[in-house]
């Protein structure tokens, strides 16, 4: 079967110092910028007293337990689950006790949930607002330019992702337009900003997304609106229906037919 000939478009040699390498730049600087913004933004939690520690980390202590049972023995798993069960269903480990029943309290009136609230909402600005103004930037000064061709072949899938602004039919789809540059540069700078700033930088728009979405034990775990006793019943609960099994268990037998086969 003939192949189709390899599409050519002729391209300004100039596209590249005046579109691709500013916007690279303009985001890595947007990126430095966004770290030390937020560190400069970020304020400093409040000292938890004893016995707030005390009920995070036996929440903790649980989650740890349902999640690495296999590695216990039976009757030390189930030592650890029947102490942490009645524990639990007791109120031992609750900061406050005789708030037991009632309705958690307001966050708005919690001046520690406000600090957070303005803390998330520091963060979403320092997202929001350097995003508005390049992708602003980009549209009015290199809308409708092709800048690069990918070197490997995509499906027709990514047309409408990699040619935003200047998407046509017969267009190959590994030809990119300024906006969509501007789009894998989101993406793809993690790596230089790690080099730059750290491991632990604030320039990672997407890893900040992800990390608040993704489940953490923690102080969010009782944050304003939680109520504790809610939260320590339903992990009692968790525990209690865990069908415990050893990695250890017939690990003799296992390890003889392991020596025989060889």
């Amino acid at each position: 079967m003939a192949q189709l000939p390899a599409q050519t478009i002729h391209r300004d040699p100039q596209l590249f110092y005046w579109i691709l390498f500013p916007i690279t730049v303009v985001m890595v600087l947007t990126g430095i910028l966004r770290h030390y913004a937020s560190v400069l933004m970020v304020t400093q939690p409040k000292r938890l007293d004893e016995k707030s520690i005390k009920e995070q980390r036996s929440m903790i202590h649980g989650i740890t337990t349902r999640s690495n049972f296999y590695v216990l023995s039976a009757p030390s798993f189930r030592a650890r689950r029947d102490y942490l069960i009645n524990a639990y269903e007791s109120g031992a480990f609750l900061k406050d006790p005789e708030r037991r029943g009632q309705p958690a309290a307001n966050p708005m009136t919690d001046p520690s949930a406000m600090d957070g609230m303005m803390g998330m909402m520091k963060n979403n600005m320092a997202m929001m607002i350097p995003n508005t103004l390049i992708m602003s930037w980009i549209n009015a000064f290199f809308s409708g330019f092709v800048i690069v061709k990918l070197p490997f072949p995509i499906t027709v899938k990514f047309k409408s992702m990699l040619q935003a602004g200047v998407m046509t039919k017969d267009m190959d789809p590994r030809w990119m337009s300024s906006i969509s540059w501007y789009f894998l540069c989101i993406f793809g700078l993690q790596s230089v900003f790690n080099f730059i700033l750290g491991s632990d930088n604030a320039a990672n728009q997407m890893a900040q997304q992800m990390g608040s979405m993704g489940p953490q034990a923690g102080p969010q775990m009782f944050g304003p609106g939680v109520d504790p006793d809610k939260q320590f019943k339903t992990e009692a609960e968790n525990l209690a229906v865990v069908e415990h099994y050893s990695v250890l268990d017939d690990v003799e037998n296992r390890l003889l037919e392991g020596i025989k086969s060889k």
